[in-house]
């Protein structure tokens, strides 16, 4: 388990940090692919208990918010992400108060995005329209499949008509910005099937759509089912179709392919995400979440119980800067080539010369020789530049991202021997 030891610092200012991702962790149950930090809260009984135990979770996070902002300060949040989890099932009232709680501590700006991720079955009109209030104004929403057969293998609790219901509920709160998402390469999964999932979401026209391949994490129902022989997932070859297939039909409907996994019409790309894939700091509150801050990738407890007790501590920490904001040169170059390469527009190699030097870029573009004579990666040469933009081709090149991404990864740490 990864602290937050940098929590304590009141006169350093964190230039830049205009972004926070705020985990809601609640879930009615854990569906068979998940590895997030979740609390399971049931949809039956009890329903005071959950609300109550919400509540107080609310009232924690608020809590290291601000005393984050106390020792981290910065003005100016252009994006919040409420993330889970299922944040849908937090009662308004724990909502705003960390919206609030946000705002008195780092001032929300006018026009920032503010997300929400919301699925099928947890909220009704009158729900949307409250979110609308707070200044909610983008919407993901957990789709996943349109077959009944595939979301209940997969252990989501909605059906396709929840959906359908959903989607009406958002067009009839007058929302425009929202996206959904929806996972490939699952268990029993045809490329009928996948295609007639893309046909019902472009049926649907939403302005975003994350398109993720399942991947089967530690600790999941369905990597004990893999363990025993019991997931029938398709033929590699198969899964690869349905990532050509996305590509192509979205990108002639008019989506743009801006990230590996993510599609928007122009205008309507996540700004949040990019700040995670541009490498750029942000603030991450509550169980599970990560921080990016000065350099470091800070993870929280992943248990309810554990986070209390953490939060609780955030004013007795020792001092230890000189270690905690320790900047490692490797790891970084590493993570902006990682990030880097998820995105259509690639990476600067010129930038990545000017912070690393010039004898990394010219590594980088040694070891990706052989994989641009098979015109899996591009080098376009920009004005005015000496080395160019690096980018995945799409959609070759991004099926082999790991690949990749993985001879880099070797590459540069053989030198660091």
């Amino acid at each position: 388990m990864a602290t937050d030891d940098c929590l304590h610092n009141n006169s350093l200012m964190i230039s830049g940090t205009r972004a926070a991702y705020i985990h809601i962790p609640f879930c009615r149950r854990r569906c068979y692919y998940c590895d997030f930090p979740v609390a399971v809260v049931g949809d039956g009984g009890g329903r005071l208990n959950r609300e109550q135990a919400m509540r107080r979770y609310a009232e924690s996070l608020c809590r290291e918010i601000v005393l984050t902002a106390r020792e981290f300060p910065a003005t100016g949040l252009d994006t919040v992400f409420f993330g889970g989890g299922t944040p849908s099932l937090l009662p308004i009232e724990a909502l705003d108060a960390i919206l609030a709680t946000l705002d008195r501590s780092f001032a929300i700006t006018e026009n920032a995005e503010i997300s929400i991720e919301i699925d099928p079955g947890t909220f009704d009109l009158a729900q949307l329209k409250s979110y609308q209030q707070l200044g909610i104004n983008r919407y993901s929403l957990g789709v996943q499949a349109f077959q009944d057969d595939l979301l209940a293998q997969i252990g989501r609790t909605h059906r396709y008509d929840d959906i359908n219901r959903a989607i009406a509920q958002l067009r009839q709160a007058g929302i425009d910005n929202f996206s959904l998402d929806l996972i490939s390469g699952l268990p029993n999964q045809t490329l009928a099937q996948w295609e007639n999932t893309l046909e019902n979401a472009l049926r649907v026209s939403p302005p975003h759509l994350s398109c993720y391949d399942l991947i089967i994490e530690a600790g999941t129902a369905f990597e004990r089912q893999a363990e025993a022989g019991k997931l029938p997932l398709p033929p590699e070859e198969t899964a690869a179709d349905m990532y050509r297939l996305t590509q192509q039909r979205l990108t002639q409907a008019g989506y743009e392919h801006y990230e590996i996994s993510n599609y928007a019409l122009p205008g309507y790309q996540c700004r949040h995400n990019r700040v995670y894939w541009e490498n750029q700091p942000y603030y991450g509150f509550g169980m599970g979440a990560t921080s990016f801050l000065g350099g470091k990738r800070v993870t929280r407890p992943r248990t309810r119980r554990e986070y209390y007790a953490w939060v609780e501590t955030l004013n007795h920490r020792e001092n230890d800067l000189n270690r905690v904001w320790e900047r490692d040169p490797h790891d970084q170059l590493l993570e902006t080539l990682m990030l880097g390469l998820r995105l259509q527009q690639g990476v600067n190699l010129d930038a990545i010369a000017q912070q690393f030097g010039s004898d990394k870029a010219k590594r980088i573009i040694d070891v990706l020789t052989p994989y641009r004579q098979q015109n899996w990666v591009d080098l376009a040469p920009q004005n005015g530049q000496q080395w160019g933009r690096l980018r995945l081709s799409d959609p070759e090149g991004l099926l082999v991202s790991n690949t990749i991404l993985t001879q880099l990864f070797h590459a540069f740490t053989e030198e660091m021997r």
